[in-house]
């Protein structure tokens, strides 16, 4: 990596010392330059939406919103490369080596941390953010598990043109998601990711299934892997390239590429809801 080349860095934790800690042993490396630092997920993203780090070192166990929660609402151009910092066991660190995800253990090693550098140095002009948040979706749904829907996918209980929620089984509990509180769903590799209310539910379907299952009156795909509810989009902003960003009402942008473009007419001229 050239030398003036710097790694815009965020640190997210909880624990103020922890914070300080890995602030004192990243000072040192000439190529870290630390840009802002959070205490809960919420700071988080919205400092990664808005200050577009290239590295975050990330603290998995934190109230609220945690790290894992964090990385299911990023979509691809706004993922920057990820760290765990976390506490957790074997069995999760075994899991983070097998999707080659890094990470530093609590309390951190000076010498693990020196060896994670070197790797961030090397994938540096290599990474694809949407290879890398299917590994990290992968991972969230290796940890925690992923939901399928109640009554074999595709087939919803009542209204089978356009069901008023989703009942997404994950193990023996079942969430009733309502349909209009979705924001919007992504897919990462096996897997889609349902937005609504503030809730990222990860569930094992395709694209296909999900977008025969809404009312493409609310529901519209703006992506190859992208499906939003076309009364949460507060605005559309164009881009040089042919493609279009479509703001949602909680500040999130999901990309509307050029493949899509006829969609831009729903956003338009449909009122949004209030």
């Amino acid at each position: 990596m050239s030398a003036a080349r710097k790694l815009r860095t965020l640190l997210v934790d909880d624990e103020a010392l922890s914070r300080r800690g890995l602030e004192l042993r990243l000072r040192v490396a000439a190529d870290i330059d630390i840009v802002g630092q959070c205490s809960n997920g919420r700071e988080a993203l919205a400092a990664i939406r808005e200050q577009r780090p290239d590295l975050v070192f990330l603290d998995i166990q934190m109230p609220g919103l945690s790290g894992f929660d964090v990385l299911a609402e990023l979509q691809p151009h706004e993922l920057p490369m990820i760290v765990f910092v976390t506490a957790y066991d074997r069995f999760a660190v075994q899991a983070f080596e097998a999707r080659a995800i890094d990470y530093v253990l609590k309390p951190v090693d000076d010498a693990r941390l020196a060896a994670t550098l070197s790797h961030i140095r090397e994938l540096v002009e290599q990474r694809t953010a949407v290879n890398e948040r299917n590994q990290l979706v992968n991972l969230l749904a290796e940890l925690r598990g992923s939901g399928e829907l109640e009554g074999g996918g595709t087939q919803p209980p009542e209204t089978p043109q356009s069901p008023n929620w989703l009942p997404i089984r994950n193990g023996r509990e079942t969430v009733r998601v309502p349909v209009q509180s979705i924001e919007w769903v992504d897919a990462a590799g096996d897997y889609l990711c349902i937005h609504a209310n503030g809730n990222t539910h990860i569930l094992r379907a395709t694209m296909r299934e999900m977008e025969n299952l809404l009312d493409p009156r609310l529901f519209q795909r703006v992506h190859r892997s992208t499906i939003v509810n076309l009364t949460r989009v507060k605005s559309l902003r164009a881009h040089m390239n042919g493609e279009y960003f479509l703001r949602l009402e909680g500040g999130q942008e999901l990309k509307l590429s050029r493949t899509y473009r006829d969609k831009v007419e729903y956003f338009l001229k449909r009122p949004r809801a209030h």
